[in-house]
């Protein structure tokens, strides 16, 4: 292995636009980040779920299908 190619490596505190800090291992000595696992809306469980059946009843009111026709062709099928 060559001598004197590789950076120097620091343990880097981490600080988030929250106020929260880590350290890891890294080339930088800090790094700042604007949002992180303390503060994300999917880790703190504050994210909004998407109701997907009122997407496809959006769809299928903009595309024409209609109610009466979509449980003939299910009754069909059956």
């Amino acid at each position: 292995m060559k001598a004197k190619i590789h950076p120097k490596y620091y343990i880097a505190k981490v600080t988030c636009a929250c106020g929260n800090t880590w350290y890891v291992g890294s080339t930088q000595k800090e790094i700042h980040v604007e949002i992180c696992s303390a503060c994300h809306p999917f880790y703190t469980g504050k994210q909004k779920l998407m109701d997907t059946a009122g997407r496809v009843e959006k769809f299928n009111r903009k595309y024409g299908i209609k109610t009466s026709t979509r449980e003939a062709i299910k009754t069909s099928k059956k």
